[in-house]
């Protein structure tokens, strides 16, 4: 059951504001949702955004079990239950179960999405359980270690897809830039995450492929969202970042 919560979706056209920024033909799922709130679930770049993209390559189905691993505020965890009929296990280790909870029942989602606080390596789930999971802009922190993923997918079903739409690298670096912060080193290409994955002999990798124009979009997501300590992406260094998803399916 989909819900059409005021509280989340917009009801008529907004315009003449910072928030026009937000609107792009690409994304028409993610414009239906009130901009205040997506700014407010800031982490990152646009989260819905990332999630529309990344849904664009994943087979969803009504009702499947979703995995959203490292959902921050369950911005994206309400997205995928609104937009594809799924229930959700939003699954977070920085932000409380509770407070996730009370952004899922203002989103009328109470019987979809199901707030979890769970460290990524130590998940309380039952093997094959779910249909499907996904990390939106949060695999980068923990999915570099080598031995992560095969303890990671045995929470799939067989046959079954893992994606993941990361912060990376249009290119490989050998040195972090300055203008960079530390947490930074863990970014990479999605030609690296191809790779990654491929040697773990656990997943046949479906996609790895870069978001166009991404620090572009990026950018237009600050303006809107008014942050402006970003000479990470502004300065020279930052024409290296952009945005990939990587597919992967159960071998």
């Amino acid at each position: 059951m989909r819900c059409e919560s005021e509280e989340y979706l917009i009801n008529k056209e907004r315009g003449g504001c910072k928030f026009d920024l937000l609107k792009d033909e690409r994304f028409p799922k993610s414009a239906k949702y009130r901009p205040e709130l997506i700014v407010e679930a800031d982490m990152g770049p646009h989260v819905l955004w990332l999630t529309e993209f990344l849904c664009e390559v994943i087979d969803l189905r009504a009702g499947m079990r979703v995995l959203d691993l490292g959902c921050g505020k369950a911005l994206s965890s309400i997205f995928l239950a609104q937009e594809f009929d799924l229930q959700v296990w939003a699954t977070d280790l920085w932000i409380g179960a509770t407070e996730n909870y009370e952004r899922i029942k203002a989103a009328g989602l109470e019987q979809q999405v199901f707030p979890i606080y769970a460290n990524a390596r130590a998940l309380p789930f039952a093997e094959q359980f779910f249909d499907v999971i996904l990390s939106i802009d949060a695999f980068e922190y923990f999915g570099t270690d080598g031995a992560y993923l095969p303890t990671l997918v045995k929470y799939l079903k067989p046959d079954c897809q893992i994606g993941i739409v990361n912060a990376g690298l249009l290119e490989e670096i050998d040195e972090l830039p300055k203008e960079w912060p530390s947490d930074f080193c863990t970014f990479h290409t999605p030609e690296w995450w191809r790779k990654h994955w491929a040697l773990s002999r656990c997943v046949n990798v479906e996609i790895a492929d870069q978001l166009p124009n991404a620090r572009d979009l990026w950018l237009r997501w600050h303006a809107a969202a008014g942050v402006t300590d970003d000479l990470y992406l502004t300065s020279e260094a930052g024409r290296n970042l952009g945005i990939h998803r990587v597919v992967g399916r159960l071998a």
